[in-house]
């Protein structure tokens, strides 16, 4: 299954727009459901890799202009507009018309809370897609091919106009399944078999659990999980700063490493009154490698110093018999 590519841009701004960058759009959570393959279980607020699942979707629609989660209220890593549907559990139907209700802009992204694996560069790529198709709405489709209306990006007077249709054809929209919205509207659809996955049993939490450990996935995931714990929104190079960490060790000592990136971390937070950027990052470990790099040769020249050729040092031995 071929993933989809946003057609080549002219310039630089028209590539912004392709990959789904500066699309003002909001972001509809819904987040109520009853879990009953989870046994009841609170499932946005179970968590993978440390964070519950609610914040990790949260943490995929950052940008968005505003983000209204349909739910309860409950503590969330950023701050969200909180709403219901009337009566609670009438639906995800009933739950997107509540939401949507506290939104304003053209597009909207509507997220299950449920799904480990979707990132940024998901939500955006559903606004691109959403973006050059002309559609009513562009979905995920998951490894076996099959719709996913709840990992999508749509245009709000779409889903205003046809929910308003089936509210009026069926007195509400209380328990009307997705399939009723999602067979009136234009799709377009975008493969991703991973940012798909949601956890709807204990063995799906598990597999998502496992999944963020591998080799490949750990460390941007605990990154990840730092920067939310520390409210962080700062994006950095992270092979940088473990090139870094690697001089550090090397060329001074291996404790070096993680002292080293911690003052790195505070240097660049004071620059600029405090208002340190990725650049205010990147100028500390450049001076700071730099500084490690001076240690190493220094410590390679104390070397050569030290054992200095036997033979050219050596006092020439003036015996009848020498040599």
């Amino acid at each position: 299954m071929t993933a989809y590519e946003p057609p080549g841009a002219q310039g630089a701004a028209d590539a912004q727009q392709e990959s789904g960058h500066d699309v003002a759009y909001d972001a509809v959570v819904l987040a109520g459901g009853a879990a009953r393959r989870l046994g009841g279980a609170d499932k946005p607020g179970v968590r993978v890799g440390g964070r519950p699942l609610l914040d990790r979707v949260l943490a995929a629609c950052a940008d968005a202009r505003s983000t209204v989660v349909v739910a309860d209220p409950r503590p969330t890593a950023r701050p969200v507009t909180w709403a219901r549907e009337d009566p609670p559990g009438g639906g995800p139907l009933a739950a997107l018309d509540a939401g949507l209700r506290h939104t304003t802009a053209e597009r909207v992204v509507v997220l299950s809370a449920d799904l480990p694996f979707l990132d940024d560069g998901t939500v955006r790529r559903l606004l691109a897609a959403l973006r050059t198709s002309g559609a009513d709405g562009a979905l995920l489709t998951d490894a076996d091919g099959r719709d996913q209306p709840l990992v999508a990006a749509y245009r709000a007077a779409a889903l205003r106009r046809e929910l308003e249709a089936l509210g009026q054809g069926h007195d509400g929209l209380t328990g009307l399944p997705l399939r009723r919205l999602t067979g009136a509207l234009g799709l377009t659809r975008v493969p991703d078999p991973v940012a798909s996955f949601d956890c709807d049993t204990w063995d799906d939490i598990a597999t998502a659990r496992a999944r963020i450990r591998e080799h490949g996935h750990v460390l941007d995931e605990w990154i990840s999980a730092v920067k939310d714990e520390l409210g962080i929104e700062l994006d950095v190079d992270t092979k940088l700063l473990l090139d870094l960490a690697r001089d550090a060790a090397h060329g001074v000592a291996r404790p070096a490493a993680p002292l080293t990136t911690f003052l790195v971390g505070y240097a660049a937070a004071q620059a600029g009154g405090g208002e340190g950027g990725p650049e205010a990052v990147a100028e500390a470990s450049r001076r700071a490698a730099a500084l490690a790099l001076r240690w190493a040769e220094e410590e390679a020249a104390a070397k050569s110093d030290a054992a200095p050729d036997a033979k050219s040092d050596a006092t020439p031995d003036t015996r009848p018999d020498a040599g």
